[in-house]
């Protein structure tokens, strides 16, 4: 694509709101397990990969084939959640990535998160036009504050990663932006603006945004 930059967006607190989902699947996973919850385990796990937050947050197991296990139930319980409970885009995302679309600027989505999440949601949302490239758990090997993800991403829609600007509201995946090579944009559902200050810009959400202020960036 011949854009002057391009766009990638974390998925998980960013295009919906779904850590309450998250949260409850994990309570509800320890429970089926009879497996204990750390204190602020939820909170330093939230936008990294199950391989991570199983092992070395929860400390519940490091056999690959029970992490494994742990990890597609758990997402089996967040699925149920999400799919008894209504699901709208946050403030502002929809018009954000029209304004995106409109312009010329690609759009994907790299996240921490298994493809058949983003699958269902995507589907209940009628986001999937809006996109052009996605990068889920599946399609990496490391997770954030690994850049990898937000790489293969930039290479899906054809930009290179130092004329990409990331959106994201995890501290892991600012970090991961950061390694990239990449501008990032903080979205402060997860944590707040004060918090947010390795970003770029920090906003309260998408409809803040200006689409002059991040096209001079790529001047």
């Amino acid at each position: 694509m011949n854009s002057p930059w391009g766009a990638l967006f974390d998925w998980d607190g960013v295009i919906i709101d779904s850590s309450r989902h998250h949260e409850k699947s994990w309570e509800l996973l320890a429970k089926e397990e009879g497996l204990p919850l750390p204190p602020d385990a939820f909170r330093l796990g939230f936008g990294r990969k199950n391989q991570i937050i199983i092992p070395e947050i929860y400390h519940w197991s490091n056999d690959p084939v029970e992490i494994e296990r742990l990890g597609r139930r758990k997402e089996e319980l967040y699925r149920e959640l999400m799919a008894a409970d209504a699901l709208e885009p946050l403030p502002g995302v929809r018009a954000w990535l029209e304004t995106l679309r409109d312009a010329g600027i690609p759009r994907a989505v790299g996240s921490s998160t298994p493809r058949a999440n983003l699958d269902a949601a995507m589907g209940r949302l009628g986001l999937g036009g809006l996109f052009d490239a996605i990068v889920s758990a599946e399609d990496v090997t490391l997770g954030k504050p690994n850049p990898e993800v937000f790489l293969k991403a930039a290479a899906r829609i054809g930009c290179r990663p130092e004329r990409c600007v990331v959106f994201e509201d995890a501290l892991a995946g600012i970090a991961a932006a950061r390694a990239g090579g990449m501008r990032v944009i903080g979205i402060a559902t997860t944590h707040p603006v004060a918090e947010l200050g390795e970003a770029d810009l920090a906003v309260r959400g998408m409809a803040e945004l200006d689409l002059g202020t991040l096209a001079g960036w790529f001047r």
